[in-house]
């Protein structure tokens, strides 16, 4: 748990605070918020680090009339200027980790067969990643409402889809029905990496919901390459069948 100040522009009245109050309080991880138009200042307690992206998108975006900054007094520049290899170690250590015991599973079958190599990658990814999203189902899918196309619209979408991926994960390992199981991830996926196309080539700054509430990772084209590898193996195992 950690508290960051920010310098905050374009309160004038009790009402603008509020206002600037209730939308930070709604992001995942945020605890406590006070803000003070008189010093122009928000300080904000929070589980772990927002990037302060997120904490302008909440706001309105680039366009509103309220502005955060980083504060002088603040710690929280350290961690704005986290490495790219920081920002995504959770994810890049999860696909490591799954493709090692992807590899090794396929080889003590008898030597390298692809096939099998990609069902127990999506078994593990599938896996893997609806733990992490039912570790905070409500923090997950009010996340995933900022971008996916059909959560906007269902709020209920967010929490079916993580129960989606661990059936998805379930059937892989299982190897149960395995064409109506590809197309099913590849109709998922597909409709899922629409939204993270739209907030990305709009330069939206928003947590990625990938790996729930429980990491703060920005959306980004490690999202996109996250979810189209997903399609591409789909597709691979329906084409190979």
């Amino acid at each position: 748990m950690m508290t960051h100040t920010y310098q905050l522009e374009g309160m004038t009245c009790s009402s603008c605070e509020n206002k600037v109050k209730n939308n930070l309080l709604i992001i995942p991880d945020v605890n406590q918020v006070d803000v003070s138009k008189e010093n122009n200042s928000a300080t904000i307690n929070m589980n772990k680090h927002i990037s302060l992206e997120v904490l302008q998108e909440a706001l309105g975006g680039k366009t509103s009339k309220y502005q955060i900054a980083l504060s002088p007094s603040s710690n929280a520049g350290a961690e704005e200027t986290r490495s790219w290899i920081q920002i995504y170690k959770p994810i890049l250590l999860i696909f490591c980790y799954v493709t090692l015991i992807s590899g090794l599973a396929t080889w003590q079958s008898g030597g390298l067969n692809f096939m099998m190599f990609m069902r127990i990658f999506m078994a593990g990814f599938f896996l893997t990643f609806s733990f992490f999203k039912l570790l905070n189902l409500k923090g997950f899918a009010e996340s995933y409402a900022m971008y996916d196309i059909v959560a906007k619209k269902f709020a209920a979408w967010g929490y079916v889809y993580a129960f989606i991926e661990l059936a998805l994960g379930v059937s892989y390992a299982l190897n149960i029905y395995p064409v109506a199981v590809n197309w099913i991830t590849l109709i998922v996926m597909a409709v899922s990496v629409l939204g993270v196309l739209e907030s990305v080539l709009n330069k939206k700054k928003i947590q990625c919901a990938c790996l729930g509430a429980v990491f703060n990772l920005p959306m980004s084209t490690v999202t996109i390459v996250e979810d189209t590898l997903m399609i591409a193996m789909s597709a691979g195992m329906l084409i190979m069948m």
